[in-house]
């Protein structure tokens, strides 16, 4: 009777324990269903946000890495030539052509990745045809060594290294205090992965983007955009400029175009 007894007083134990577990793998399920879907709300509601500041970060890279122009147009490469595109797709290749104040080329901006110490790096560089030289190097994206990898975009010295660098017959890293050519780079001591990374980057943008390329007397005058895109004022990037009160009337610019202006 005792061992009945015992049995019996185990039974609705085991039996109240079900229906725990079930409510226990239930609330985690419907936590985990909540929170997924505030983590997509979010990510939604703020991708615009986002992506409009990486294209305002873009644009004003542009002025840094191709200091003379005036204003910019995005190209796309389509059916074996450049075509002008505002609109940003990621399946397209693309580089920004820089113009003067008259509408020439200048030269073009040229985006470029690949993978660096850590992760990947973004990057962007000037490059005028004309002379076949790099104007210039912005780093878009970085996750390198804090203080030593990141001495990539924080190293002005290293920055400059990339201002009139000649790329014939390639970009070459060499160890710090060494270069002589005109088309080497000194590499940043402690840092000479990343830093040639950079290099490397640069090489494999020359080598998929130069052929694709048209001289400056081969790429047609840029048209003024009806409307200016604000973040992309030559003499304040950083900041947002106004739209003028009144179309634009010089003879030599579309009708019904506007100005680009400077930022206040």
């Amino acid at each position: 009777m005792s061992g009945g007894s015992e049995k019996a007083l185990k039974t609705p134990g085991c039996a109240n324990s079900e229906p725990s577990s079930t409510r226990l793998v239930a609330t985690l399920s419907i936590a985990g269903l909540l929170s997924g879907l505030i983590i997509v709300s979010v990510y939604e509601a703020t991708l615009p946000t986002i992506t409009a500041y990486q294209a305002k970060v873009l644009r004003e890279a542009v002025f840094k890495v191709l200091p003379e122009i005036d204003h910019i147009q995005r190209l796309v490469y389509v059916d074996g030539g450049l075509t002008p595109k505002d609109t940003e797709d990621p399946e397209e290749e693309a580089v920004f052509g820089g113009y003067d104040a008259a509408g020439e080329l200048v030269g073009y901006a040229i985006p470029s990745a690949g993978p660096g110490f850590q992760d990947t790096i973004r990057l962007l560089y000037g490059y005028v045809p004309s002379e076949r030289l790099v104007t210039g190097m912005e780093i878009l994206e970085s996750r390198e060594t804090p203080g030593l990898g990141d001495k990539i975009y924080k190293d002005l010295e290293f920055v400059g290294e990339f201002e009139r660098l000649a790329i014939d017959p390639e970009i070459l890293a060499v160890k710090k205090g060494t270069s002589t050519a005109p088309n080497e780079v000194d590499a940043i001591t402690g840092a000479t992965i990343s830093s040639k990374a950079v290099v490397r980057i640069l090489n494999e943008g020359n080598r998929r983007w130069l052929s694709k390329l048209p001289a400056a007397s081969g790429q047609p005058p840029a048209k003024r955009r009806a409307v200016p895109e604000p973040e992309v004022s030559a003499t304040t990037p950083h900041e947002a400029a106004a739209p003028s009160a009144a179309p634009n009337t010089d003879p030599q610019q579309p009708a019904g175009s506007w100005p680009l202006e400077a930022g206040g």
